[in-house]
């Protein structure tokens, strides 16, 4: 537990980041309109006002609510407005329509957040020698900085409904020079230890920590690239039946998937060709085939795996893999960035893209979810669902690890998904 003074040195800590990553939300937003702020582009994607209210809900309902003495909210229909998925708090908005949430408007959410913020600094100063409440506000910075990274992928998929392709960021990509083959980094495999270890911070789903046999396996180097998948596209990959899993050909033959979420063909007025370009947060770009490909769904990750003669690792081999792997992600240019030249080894496994495994998302063996609402974070979800690993160029600083455990359903791809091949 540590002495008092080193307690109250760890909760003053936990202030000063939480002053940090709650003004970073709020940055991110500042590129944008009102307007953009509004807008909801699909079911499965959120307004970025709904975003930054969401996550003051958050701390307002799990840590002001039951701690804070005369408890007020700040407005007491915000506890339904806000509320995502959480059943044990109460009733929920409808999650299709939190575009149609016009009011409260923008200048009233950051009024909110600004209140919630200001009561969550008094109670850290009041309770300096509480663990339990420094562990509950590392949880709801760890879910705010979930929700930036869905700022920006659900930003992204609402620009890029415009025939405008506005850009997010008013600085053009750089273009990159020649990459590599990959090569196959090969691992002897054996008993591993997968799932958290060690200390700091972890979700309920990443434990607990087990033992778990793996057959020698090898890896790809570095991602699957642009130049890569074009190659599969253009030699008919999405015309080849016997490449795809079911539901993936489904929706080929219904024509909802032919490329990447973002590739954009235009004809070249001075030759006639076809020319790929690549949305991106930086706008409409010529697609850069040193890049990692992005914005798959597992479908087309698997497809062009069986196309290769390769397939998806598994999430067991990918932490197997990556235990002694350096972490960079953070700030970036918030595009996947080609291989640094020069690298050896296993590149990429951070900090570009989220890549998919084969592993449907289960829990693993003695896993049990929290009691109360908190509960539903993680366990409700290990149904219909895939597992991916590392991190994205969107995923904020110190928020990535070797046994996180993103998911998604096999048809999703407005995050920043893509690829690594295993054998």
């Amino acid at each position: 537990m540590g002495t008092p003074f080193e307690r109250a040195a760890a909760l003053a800590e936990c202030a000063t980041r939480f002053g940090q990553v709650r003004q970073r939300s709020v940055h991110l937003a500042e590129p944008l309109s009102p307007e953009d702020c509004c807008a909801q582009s699909m079911p499965d994607a959120s307004p970025v006002k709904w975003h930054l209210a969401h996550t003051t809900w958050f701390f307002e309902t799990f840590i002001l609510e039951p701690r804070e003495a005369d408890f007020r909210p700040f407005h007491p229909a915000f506890r339904v407005l806000f509320n995502s998925y959480y059943n044990g708090v109460g009733d929920k908005h409808p999650r299709p329509q939190r575009g149609l949430l016009t009011r409260p408007g923008m200048a009233d959410v950051l009024a909110y957040r600004a209140d919630v913020d200001r009561r969550m600094v008094r109670l850290l100063a009041q309770r300096p020698a509480d663990p339990e409440l420094a562990a509950l506000v590392e949880l709801g910075l760890q879910h705010e900085q979930q929700h930036q990274e869905l700022i920006l992928t659900d930003v992204k998929h609402m620009l890029a409904q415009s025939p405008l392709f506005p850009a997010y960021l008013g600085t053009p990509l750089a273009a990159s020079g020649p990459v590599a083959p990959p090569a196959w980094v090969d691992f002897e495999g054996g008993l591993a230890e997968i799932g958290h270890r060690g200390a700091g911070f972890a979700f309920d789903n990443e434990l607990p920590r087990h033992r778990q046999y793996v057959a020698p396996f090898a890896l790809a180097s570095r991602l699957v690239t642009n130049g890569d998948y074009l190659e599969f596209v253009e030699a008919g990959g999405y015309r080849d039946p016997s490449l795809w899993l079911a539901e993936g050909w489904d929706k080929v033959a219904r024509g909802e998937i032919a490329h990447p979420l973002y590739w954009v063909q235009r004809d070249e007025m001075a030759t006639g060709h076809g020319a790929w370009q690549e949305f991106t947060l930086h706008g409409l770009q010529a697609l850069d085939p040193a890049r990692p490909v992005t914005h798959v769904s597992l479908y087309e990750a698997d497809a062009y795996a069986r196309w290769r003669g390769a397939r998806l690792p598994t999430e067991a081999e990918w932490e197997f893999a990556a235990r002694d792997v350096a972490i960079a992600c953070g700030d970036q240019n918030w595009h996947p960035e080609p291989r640094a030249a020069g690298s050896a080894g296993l590149a990429q496994m951070f900090g570009e893209c989220w890549q998919w495994t084969s592993s449907s998302y289960a829990p693993y063996p003695g896993f049990a979810p929290a009691a109360g609402a908190l509960g539903e974070y993680n366990g409700k979800f290990m149904i219909n669902q895939y597992v991916l690993r590392g991190s994205s160029c969107a995923t904020p600083h110190g928020h990535a690890r070797a046994s996180y455990r993103n998911f998604f359903p096999a048809g999703a791809r407005w995050q920043f998904t893509g690829i690594r091949l295993a054998r």
